[in-house]
């Protein structure tokens, strides 16, 4: 799929071309005190590159604000003049697109995942409305968490023009308000940050025992520019067995190798879940060796013999040594486990 998809309809009914997508991350944050809303950041990445992150599906992603790093790779756009509102921003971005479908959203989204922007398409395909979008937990309408047919996008934009002689200063929802829509209520996906008080909320929520370990995986993959899910209950149980089995410090060590391994093997999920289940039986054959009864009883301390019995030997107390004897030997070790 590329950037000059047709937007053709397969068997089923649906666009077998894809989609482009056009993240908004221009305005002034004058709730944030005019912060860059888009740089700041939740879970230790920008809200921009969570949102990207989200849309990394499309064939085009165009951020309609001034160019910044990203870690992902974008085309860029400005509403003409900057700051003439979301109206003007979309049909901006909406310029570089040509997929049959776009996804349209903010740069605010903490909470929103690839999943959701897949339900959002897929929502708009089967209902065969013009778009499909979010709702929060109050009922209202977030136009900028949504999917929409870009054929209906164009044509209202086009009305708006003609209507008004330009798009400055519009409202979305004069946009929005002529089209068809199907709704999804999921106040999760749609929470945006408008004020520190969201910020706070979003970074708290992350850290919940629910969401942590989820969030960080994803951040740590989109740091690294790893882009493979694997069976993340595979790698705890490896890590846990290498911990109680071996040693604690096992654990870390060798979920890394194991990774190396399927990179060194140039494999994807397959390759993990291959290289994990190798070093999951040699933890646990490891850990058997120390339960099937044939290690050696440790040492006994000096003057104390390890042998059943009564005797007589010159240290203090009773000796244990079979049979009677002085001095103060020990008993020797058991036979080790692989002698004869």
């Amino acid at each position: 799929m590329g950037p000059g998809s047709s937007g053709a309809l397969g068997a089923d009914g649906r666009d077998s071309d894809g989609h482009d997508a056009v993240v908004l991350a221009g305005g002034s944050a004058r709730r944030l005190g005019g912060a860059d809303k888009p740089g700041v950041r939740v879970g230790g990445r920008a809200l921009l590159d969570r949102v990207l992150a989200a849309c990394s599906g499309a064939a085009v992603t165009v951020v309609v604000a001034k160019p910044r790093p990203t870690a992902r790779p974008v085309e860029w756009a400005r509403e003409d003049p900057p700051g003439a509102g979301p109206v003007a921003a979309l049909d901006s971005g909406l310029r570089y697109t040509t997929a049959a479908y776009v996804v349209v959203l903010s740069a605010d989204l903490p909470f929103l995942d690839e999943k959701t922007v897949e339900r959002l398409l897929t929502a708009l395909q089967e209902a065969g409305t013009e778009g499909a979008l979010l709702t929060d937990s109050g009922g209202r309408d977030q136009p900028l968490v949504a999917a929409y047919r870009s054929a209906a996008l164009r044509r209202e934009l086009a009305a708006l023009r003609t209507e008004h002689g330009e798009l400055t200063g519009l409202p979305l929802r004069r946009l929005t308000g002529a089209l068809e829509l199907t709704r999804i209520t999921d106040p999760v996906a749609s929470f945006d940050c408008d004020t520190w008080e969201d910020i706070a909320a979003a970074r708290a929520r992350i850290r919940e025992h629910g969401h942590v370990l989820d969030e960080w995986i994803t951040a740590v993959k989109d740091e690294l520019g790893i882009d493979l899910d694997v069976d993340t209950g595979t790698l705890l149980d490896l890590a846990r067995d290498a911990a109680h089995g071996v040693a604690r410090p096992a654990a870390p060590l060798t979920t890394f190798l194991v990774g190396y391994a399927a990179a060194q093997a140039k494999g994807g999920p397959e390759a993990v879940a291959e290289a994990a289940r190798k070093a999951t039986a040699l933890a646990l054959r490891w850990a058997a060796e120390a339960d099937d009864g044939t290690a050696p009883p440790p040492t006994a301390p000096s003057g104390t013999s390890t042998e059943t019995g009564t005797g007589t030997g010159t240290g203090t107390g009773t000796g244990t040594g079979r049979g009677s004897g002085s001095g103060s030997e020990t008993a020797a070790p058991g036979a080790r486990p692989d002698a004869g």
